[in-house]
């Protein structure tokens, strides 16, 4: 297991994904960690861990950030990362297809519906056995209003109650799956106009918080979004603590 850094600046942050050029969010990061060194006073230590490796030594760092870039190369280390976070109170964020995965991580971890599926992951999956579905209609490159629950983390965070945000998916959760999740625990904070969901969260977690939306590609990059500053605010926390 990797060590826990000794002083707030050597905060170590996991970037959970199969790193590629060719994923605009990828290639968002060294812009944003620059900025949140620069603005923010936010000093970073980041590791890109392929999703073959995230089964392991991840409860050593300070945060872990699941990055979009689906279908993943290892399901196993995707959900692997969010479970470490869940377990060990380590500061999590997951976007598009990280928050997907919490998803799916939370439902056979704690609601114990080990059966379901994240249908691009596994296309036979048959109608009702897969909590992460197609979308009737894609956002790929699409923007859209999230409507965010007063008092919720993701409340917090952006300020306001509603917010316009940008998108690159074409699944999200079904909801016929999601009261066993609510029965367990997690709170969905965040949804659009017509009630699908898009925020979830962890009540009692140091720091949870999953979004369909992803905030790293928010305006050009040198002002981070509320969602990765808070993450990263979080993690430097944690290193401290």
């Amino acid at each position: 297991m990797t060590e826990k850094p000794q002083h707030a600046a050597d905060a170590r942050i996991a970037l959970v994904g199969d790193r590629s050029p060719g994923v605009r969010s990828h290639t968002r990061i060294p812009l944003l960690l620059r900025a949140l060194r620069e603005r923010d006073g936010l000093d970073l230590d980041a590791y890109w861990i392929p999703t073959e490796e995230a089964a392991e030594g991840l409860a050593g760092f300070d945060g872990i950030w699941l990055l979009p870039g689906s279908p993943y190369r290892s399901e196993a280390g995707a959900l692997a990362a969010a479970r470490t976070a869940r377990e060990h109170g380590v500061p999590f964020l997951g976007t598009c297809a990280g928050f997907q995965h919490a998803l799916l991580e939370y439902a056979r971890g704690v609601c114990g519906l080990t059966r379901l599926r994240h249908a691009e992951n596994d296309p036979s999956a048959a109608d009702g056995k897969a909590l992460i579905v197609p979308l009737a209609c894609s956002l790929r490159g699409h923007e859209g209003a999230v409507r965010l629950a007063p008092g919720s983390l993701a409340e917090q965070l952006l300020g306001a109650e509603r917010t316009v945000e940008r998108y690159h998916c074409a699944f999200g959760p079904d909801p016929r799956h999601l009261d066993a999740l609510r029965a367990h625990g997690l709170r969905f904070s965040g949804t659009d106009d017509e009630g699908a969901v898009r925020v979830a969260e962890l009540p009692g977690h140091p720091f949870y918080l999953a979004t369909l939306f992803q905030p790293e590609l928010a305006g050009d990059g040198t002002r981070p979004h509320p969602a990765v500053r808070g993450f990263a605010t979080a993690a430097v926390r944690h290193a401290g603590a």
